[in-house]
């Protein structure tokens, strides 16, 4: 079977880390089929080639563009495929041969604030519209549909009255390269992190929930137990984040507030292994990776008591309220007295070669339909 794959994305962040474990290990476990890898022109310079079953084609094409839609189904079109995996949401309708969509969250449908961009908002809701029609359309038309969690695969058959059956779930791993070990003054150096400190790593985009722990923050620093604690917020320095810094330069505890932007899997081995705590507020998650890489540490990791973080981490977390700040405030009192190390067992069930595996299945199913 010849399958396309889209790898457009390959060097974001999020759906570009699903994307390099998934290439990396569906190279790995399987040589029956052969794999066509779609990627921006940069992209395509640097990807190496895992073996003779891999091909590699050039889609200078950005996605979330009408551009998108109208070039990427001849791309695709003319590479004579059985099957394209779409990793990501943004299916291009035109195309009308088998196809297979990964869906992480439905977040942007059910959070459509303006805040969460930096578009007028008249553009930012026909852009929202777009996106509406894009899934509901192409979630339709696909094959087989892949969820990143049950919550997900939930999610979308309540919003959007997808039947399950349609619907498979493949969880996620931790990547290999972060791996418990002796970490480097280098790194600690550089980073320059002040301890004790309470750790956040991921994007800055309102559905996470930011304004509401340095709110939170804030108050702890006020109170005995938090007076020596720092909070550390690790992502690439986009817009979102600048708009958070903004909010920090208002606050009585800007000084104990640390910003390192975008690091390498290296100094995220050494946040993690010395944090006090990773501190999770999301109102909304699709499966929460970092929590899962906090825990691989002994990190213990605090986190919203919404359903996903129940489903990914179960019993293995603390919780608290991601709409009280008095319940935040009073989990970071706690494990400021009491830091209980995560059972790093929870791990066993999240491998990203299991997803491979089992992305192979789905694939060979979808031909079969």
């Amino acid at each position: 079977m010849r399958i396309g794959i889209d790898g457009r994305l390959i060097n974001e962040t999020g759906v570009g880390r699903y994307i390099r474990n998934l290439l990396s290990e569906l190279a790995l476990s399987d040589s029956s089929h052969t794999f066509v890898l779609f990627l921006l022109p940069e992209a395509y310079k640097k990807f190496r080639l895992p073996n003779a079953h891999w091909e590699k084609r050039v889609a200078n094409v950005h996605w979330h563009t009408v551009k998108e839609q109208v070039v990427m189904p001849v791309i695709f079109t003319n590479a004579h495929l059985d099957l394209v995996h779409v990793p990501y949401f943004n299916v291009p309708l035109f195309y009308t041969k088998p196809y297979v969509v990964t869906i992480h969250d439905l977040t942007p449908l059910h959070h459509q604030t303006g805040k969460a961009t930096t578009l007028p908002y008249v553009l930012y809701f026909l852009k929202w519209l777009g996106y509406y029609l894009t899934l509901r359309i192409g979630l339709s038309r696909a094959k087989r549909i892949i969820a990143v969690s049950k919550t997900v695969q939930n999610d979308i058959q309540e919003s959007l009255g997808i039947s399950k059956d349609k619907i498979t779930v493949t969880y996620e791993g931790v990547d290999k390269i972060l791996q418990p070990k002796v970490v480097s003054y280098k790194n600690k150096s550089v980073l320059k992190l002040k301890e004790p400190y309470l750790l956040y790593v991921g994007n800055a985009y309102p559905h996470k929930n930011l304004e509401f722990l340095l709110q939170a923050f804030s108050q702890f620093k006020e109170s005995k137990d938090g007076k020596d604690f720092h909070l550390v917020f690790v992502g690439s320095d986009t817009l979102f984040y600048k708009r958070l810094q903004e909010v920090v330069n208002t606050l009585s505890s800007k000084e104990a507030i640390q910003f390192t932007g975008e690091i390498s899997d290296e100094e995220l081995v050494h946040a993690y292994t010395y944090a006090h705590a990773l501190v999770f507020p999301s109102i909304a998650e699709g499966f929460g990776l970092p929590a899962l890489e906090a825990i691989r540490f002994g990190c213990p990791v605090l986190c919203s008591d919404i359903p996903i973080f129940h489903e990914i981490l179960q019993d293995n977390v603390v919780y608290f309220d991601p709409n009280s700040i008095k319940s935040l405030v009073s989990t970071l009192q706690q494990v400021s007295r009491k830091r209980d190390v995560p059972d790093i067992h929870v791990l066993d069930q999240y491998s990203w070669k299991k997803m491979a595996r089992e992305t192979i299945t789905i694939y060979e199913r979808s031909t079969r339909i």
